[in-house]
């Protein structure tokens, strides 16, 4: 009786003590996981983070092109009215001018 008693004790105590090297084991957990999440999570982060920095390119792009143009117009206005004569129009195009030139500056920052 006392045999089975201190193997009841023993395997009770291996038990306890093995369950969790073995629920682990069974669950397929790698003790380097974590490691891992912190790089999948760090690899979207770079990626994300680059898709930003593209975009933002592409921001300044186009709103760069938008600017000569507006440019261009405000010359051809200027050019064409009289020198003592500034329309509305070149007014409106002036200030186009300076909030889209305002707009690239702050995105040229990243802001």
């Amino acid at each position: 009786m006392a045999r089975f008693r201190s193997l009841g004790a023993v395997s009770l105590l291996l038990s306890v003590s093995l369950s969790p090297a073995w629920a682990q084991h069974a669950q397929g957990q790698n003790p380097n996981l974590p490691d891992q999440h912190a790089q999948i999570e760090q690899d979207m982060q770079h990626t994300q983070q680059k898709a930003r920095q593209k975009k933002r390119f592409e921001d300044i792009q186009r709103d760069s092109q938008k600017l000569l143009e507006l440019a261009t117009e405000l010359k051809q206005y200027v050019d064409k009215s009289g020198e003592d004569i500034l329309s509305l129009e070149v007014l409106r195009k002036a200030e186009e001018m300076e909030k889209l030139a305002r707009q690239v500056k702050n995105n040229m920052r990243g802001e």
